[in-house]
């Protein structure tokens, strides 16, 4: 068995998490060793970067200073968290990765992409997601998921242009690099979502199988 990176990516409402604990069940059941994780966040103190990103605040936060905190974040993420997973062979799957920080403060803030890059390189090298699957859906059912949650975090209180932003950018990212990608159709029932992960899943156990 090697190693596999897979990052779940969506918007708000896209059923990213349970989807990762039902395609981590899947997975252990034909005998693979899964470790769950999220962005931000994942270890403890990317956790704590993970509160001053979500938590609305009065004092508005700047972009670059967003962006920068997101890599913080990550840095620490890779070095405790996914690298020694993968290196030990381990699956991981993350909730997000950077995939959201192209879509959310590139799509969504309109910060360059080539800055995004350079951080990327930065921080990275040349570690990428294995697969990355997409969890697609239209704005205004994500919004209305997430709403019914319960109280709204900093980037949920965005408006409507913010996500058509994320979520184009999502797709055209997918279009781009068919080969890493996978979009679902999010806005179908949970079980209907969850029987396209389990067509996948033969693909998937293949990967992680080298």
């Amino acid at each position: 068995m090697s190693g596999l990176f897979i990052t779940l990516e969506g918007p708000e409402g896209a059923g990213k998490s349970t989807n990762r604990e039902f395609l981590a069940e899947r997975l252990r059941a034909q005998g693979v060793e899964v470790l769950l994780t999220r962005e931000p966040g994942g270890t403890p103190l990317a956790e704590r970067i993970r509160e001053l990103l979500l938590a609305p605040s009065d004092e508005p936060m700047a972009a670059d200073t967003e962006l920068l905190l997101v890599f913080a974040a990550r840095a620490q993420h890779l070095a405790q968290v996914i690298r020694p997973a993968l290196a030990r062979g381990c699956v991981v799957l993350c909730d997000r990765f950077t995939d959201a920080t192209y879509a959310y403060q590139g799509g969504g803030r309109g910060l360059s992409e080539v800055r995004i890059a350079v951080l990327e390189r930065f921080v990275q090298g040349d570690l990428r997601p294995d697969l990355t699957l997409v969890f697609d859906l239209p704005v205004e059912v994500g919004l209305a998921r997430a709403a019914a949650r319960g109280r709204l975090d900093r980037f949920e209180q965005e408006g409507r242009a913010f996500f058509e932003a994320v979520r184009q950018t999502y797709l055209r990212r997918a279009s781009e690099e068919p080969q890493r990608y996978r979009i679902l159709n999010a806005a179908q029932s949970l079980s209907q979502v969850q029987q396209d992960l389990d067509a996948m899943l033969a693909q998937i156990v293949e990967l992680c199988r080298g």
